[in-house]
């Protein structure tokens, strides 16, 4: 296993325990406000969605080669970027309120949007070698 996919299992397994305790802060700090605890559980959800994602990625980039492996990995980026955006500014909004920063839980969700994008192309484009054992 590569340095980069070692950092992402390690980054998908750190993220998956965010959101589970992102859910629980949701359910019992928050309890008092539903506009927080919304963005919260979204915020969780799309966060672990993505960390899941994350390590399935680290097992297709294992088989794919070539260009393939080089979609898979920009889908990978491409997934983290959005957690860190997206998740990471409706759990900002959800504590502090609205950010000096704008747009990016957008930009957040437009990496995730472009990184499920880039992983079906990688497998239309490369069809049977991009699932054939290595």
């Amino acid at each position: 296993m590569g340095v980069v996919d070692r950092i992402w299992t390690a980054f998908a397994a750190l993220n998956g325990a965010v959101a589970v305790g992102a859910g629980a802060y949701a359910s019992h700090g928050l309890a008092g406000d539903p506009r927080a605890q919304e963005l919260f559980h979204l915020a969780g959800q799309y966060q672990m969605w993505h960390a899941l994602a994350l390590v399935a990625l680290v097992v297709l980039v294992r088989r794919a080669g070539g260009t393939a492996r080089v979609a898979v990995r920009l889908a990978g980026w491409l997934f983290v970027a959005g957690i860190l955006l997206f998740s990471g500014t409706l759990y900002a909004l959800a504590t502090t309120g609205p950010l000096p920063v704008g747009m990016t839980a957008p930009l957040g969700g437009s990496a995730f949007m472009l990184g499920w994008v880039v992983l079906a192309m990688a497998a239309l484009l490369f069809g049977r070698r991009f699932f054939e054992e290595r």
